[in-house]
């Protein structure tokens, strides 16, 4: 094993909030967080930058980061193992201008090689409601990817994962891994700026059952072969299996009341999710 390799192997055992200090006094920090800077890497040799062909939007824990894996292994897409999928270039315009310069700078985040396509998968896009109609102005034609989960099981993941972090135990925390899993809420503001056609709608309890056929659907709705197989389609390496937030039963009574309305409003906009694959939402299923 190279130093190289055994030096990200111990950075990968050290306690997280550990392990971001000792990055972060490195001068190395991800796209979603302060002091990380958005400068375009510069293309290699072949390579030209544009617009990306697709973003996958959302939903946090929900294995976007096995499926976008997936997705790039195909040869007709262009990815770079030192840019990360998750690119939260548009995260930061909430309160700041956008114009030419700054889509420019977002395009150059895609380099490619001729004949193949690029793109992202920065989860935290579904939430923010800026992001939409910034994006349509950015890359009008992109295609979008959405992998939803069970709402109360993301939230039990979503919200061990905050306090992994060393956020606080606060009601603003749990707050905020509820409002994650509004998913028809959020996904009515994206329809208003991308034509449904343009929306693939991917269930992650479906693609764990039947992963060749659900990427096999990816592929085609992004125009490519889809008869390419990665070779470790079925290896099991989603984060989803991290450990989770127990509920109470009177708690996970009332977080299902909750999203119910929600749940009903994503069946009737796109009715070809099952929502039988989510134990806590069966009883909503059609007979």
């Amino acid at each position: 094993m190279s130093p190289r390799s055994v030096a990200s192997t111990a950075l990968r055992r050290l306690p997280p909030g550990l392990r971001l200090g000792l990055l972060h006094r490195l001068g190395r920090f991800a796209p979603w967080e302060d002091g990380f800077d958005f400068t375009p890497p510069r293309p290699a040799p072949g390579e030209s930058p544009g617009p990306p062909d697709f973003v996958g939007i959302g939903v946090q824990k929900a294995g976007t980061t096995w499926w976008y894996g997936l997705l790039v292994a195909h040869p007709g897409i262009s990815a770079r193992p030192e840019i990360h999928k998750e690119r939260h270039f548009l995260s930061r315009f909430g309160t700041a201008a956008f114009g030419p310069d700054e889509i420019r700078a977002y395009h150059g985040w895609f380099p490619r090689r001729p004949g193949t396509l690029a793109g992202e998968w920065t989860p935290d896009y579904l939430y923010f409601p800026w992001v939409a109609p910034l994006l349509a102005l950015a890359a009008p034609e992109t295609r979008l990817l959405v992998m939803l989960r069970d709402p109360v099981e993301r939230f039990r993941s979503g919200l061990a994962h905050q306090l992994r972090l060393r956020a606080s135990p606060t009601g603003a925390t749990v707050a905020e891994a509820v409002h994650r899993g509004y998913y028809h809420a959020a996904l009515e503001r994206w329809c208003r700026s991308f034509a449904a056609e343009r929306v693939l709608v991917l269930q992650y309890e479906r693609c764990a059952r039947d992963p060749a056929g659900e990427l096999a659907r990816s592929y085609r709705f992004l125009g490519l072969d889809d008869g390419f197989q990665p070779p470790d389609l079925h290896r099991p390496v989603s984060p989803t299996t991290d450990g989770k937030v127990d509920l109470d039963d009177d708690a996970r009574r009332r977080l299902v009341d909750t999203y119910t309305p929600d749940v009903m409003g994503l069946l009737a906009r796109f009715p070809e999710l099952d929502v039988s694959l989510w134990p806590n939402f069966g009883a909503l299923a059609s007979p």
